[in-house]
């Protein structure tokens, strides 16, 4: 430590013969040596315990000068410390956006330096608020099949995927990602030194990426995901929902189960779904729902399109088939999902039978009512006519 301080000592000695302070280039030279003295590990209490035992050599010891010195060496190791933050926050920022986009440069040897294993077993969890992405429709039907089946089902279902990250980059960027602008980078450390306090540096991710908060975590650590779903509830104020992708293994893994996760969360806005954490493997029979989309479209302008001949329009007979679906057919169930009494969801349904000639009394005819209320939510319908 001592060969750091040389030019302190001097300066001190000048300043004790003089009585003149240090000047600007004494003061740049203190906080170089302080800068140096961060790059080289040593502690701060160290490097300020060596000045002053410097000083005590000089007598008398000039006070005014002391603190000036000691002040810019303590400001060289902050400016130092803070810069080998920000270095380590920009190469873990690439890192994140490379590892979930599937980009393949040295990434298992990065992949070490923040605590992942890539030949293992991941799931990704992502969190945001409810609504918060806007979903944008696309034509035709996905081709990418072979990446994950939960992928393909919101692709078919028009989710580009693509675009949606470049929208989501612009808005964190611009300070609107979501609701997870400004505080959202503090948060993700916050959550991710609680994990890693529990489970070890080598098991867990946290980052923000397209407008959500992502956590990767060893699929053999099911825990992990729940105590990440708990700290996001702790964390936000009520409204966020987390989406779980299946675990995969390697790099693409950790990719296939970003989306999965990410799509979830999408699948879940569009269907109206209540749950605050939805898994993508039950969701799995979307994309065999979805994958002609030509055929469901036929369906639901086949099955639903004469509900908006019903006096009111078709969304309170949506709703009403939404409610009973969801209630296993029971009535009086439906009636206090909707607000309404069991009198009005008798007349709806009746008024449904009429128009569709479907009802839901009717096994096959309720397995094609239910497929058809599904597709026109997925598709937007009737907001976005159908083609």
């Amino acid at each position: 430590m001592d060969e750091l301080l040389g030019g302190h000592l001097r300066v001190l000695r000048e300043a004790a013969a003089t009585g003149r302070p240090p000047g600007r280039a004494e003061l740049d030279d203190c906080r170089a040596a302080g800068a140096l003295a961060a790059e080289r590990g040593a502690s701060v209490r160290a490097l300020v315990e060596a000045a002053l035992a410097l000083a005590e050599s000089v007598t008398p010891t000039p006070l005014s000068a002391l603190r000036r010195t000691v002040s810019a060496l303590m400001e060289g190791y902050e400016n130092a410390q803070r810069s080998a933050l920000r270095q380590e926050e920009a190469a873990r920022r690439e890192f994140v956006d490379d590892l979930l986009q599937g980009r393949a440069d040295r990434l298992a040897e990065r992949a070490e330096h923040f605590g992942l294993r890539l030949a293992e077993t991941y799931v990704v969890a992502v969190a945001r608020p409810v609504g918060a992405a806007k979903v944008a429709k696309v034509a035709g039907v996905a081709e990418a099949v072979g990446v994950a089946e939960a992928v393909g089902a919101a692709e078919v279902a028009g989710v580009d995927t693509a675009d949606r990250a470049d929208r989501a980059d612009t808005a964190v960027a611009s300070g609107d990602g979501g609701g997870l602008a400004g505080e959202a980078d503090g948060t993700a450390r916050r959550i991710e030194d609680a994990l890693v306090a529990r489970f070890g540096s080598h098991n867990v991710l946290v980052a923000v990426r397209d407008g959500m908060l992502v956590c990767v975590a060893p699929g053999s650590l099911t825990v992990a995901n729940g105590e990440f779903t708990h700290h996001v509830r702790q964390a936000f104020a009520p409204g966020w929902r987390v989406g779980l992708g299946r675990a995969h293994r390697g790099p693409g893994g950790v990719v296939t189960s970003y989306r999965e996760g990410a799509n979830a969360i999408e699948l879940g806005d569009r269907l109206g779904l209540r749950a605050s954490v939805l898994k993508a493997a039950d969701l799995l029979v979307f994309p065999v729902l979805l994958r002609d989309r030509a055929a469901i479209e036929d369906l639901v302008t086949s099955v639903l399109s004469p509900l908006i001949e019903a006096r009111g329009g078709p969304e309170p007979l949506l709703a009403t088939l939404e409610a009973v679906f969801a209630s296993q057919g029971n009535q009086t169930a439906a009636a206090r999902r909707l607000g309404v009494s069991t009198r009005a969801v008798t007349y709806r349904l009746e008024r449904i039978r009429r128009l569709t000639g479907f009802s839901p009394d009717d096994s096959t005819q309720r397995f094609t009512l239910e497929t058809a209320v599904l597709g026109a939510r997925l598709l937007d319908w009737p907001a976005h006519p159908l083609r």
